[in-house]
């Protein structure tokens, strides 16, 4: 029990390390909130529209690991996979892996 407990804490810490924190350089609120602009507490990155532990443009391992394994478009610098510039139809994978989780549709970035 103790085993999968650290684990799991290991894994949640692992996670928060490396999840999508691109654009957002600010301290953490008091609240203990994310910035809503950029994380949602569930692991979505919003300003991609992708979980944040697939998130290419956010951490370059999981870029590298794409590129590596021949899912890239060159022309747009990201996974082919998450390039819903070359076919938007592509977001509506995410979405659903989303919806399925968590029952509700994923947040959306505010437009400025």
């Amino acid at each position: 029990m103790k085993k999968n407990l650290l684990t799991l804490s290991l894994f949640v810490l692992l996670a928060m390390a490396t999840g999508c924190s691109k654009t957002n350089t600010s301290a953490p609120e008091t609240s203990g909130t994310v910035n809503p602009n950029v994380h949602d507490v569930a692991g979505w990155c919003i300003e991609h529209e992708v979980s944040e532990a697939v998130c290419a443009l956010c951490n370059p391992k999981v870029a590298e690991e794409c590129k590596k394994n021949g899912d890239w478009c060159e022309e747009h610098n990201r996974p082919e996979s998450q390039c819903f510039l070359c076919d938007p139809s592509r977001k509506e994978k995410f979405v659903a892996q989303y919806e399925a989780q968590h029952g509700k549709k994923p947040p959306v970035a505010e437009k400025h």
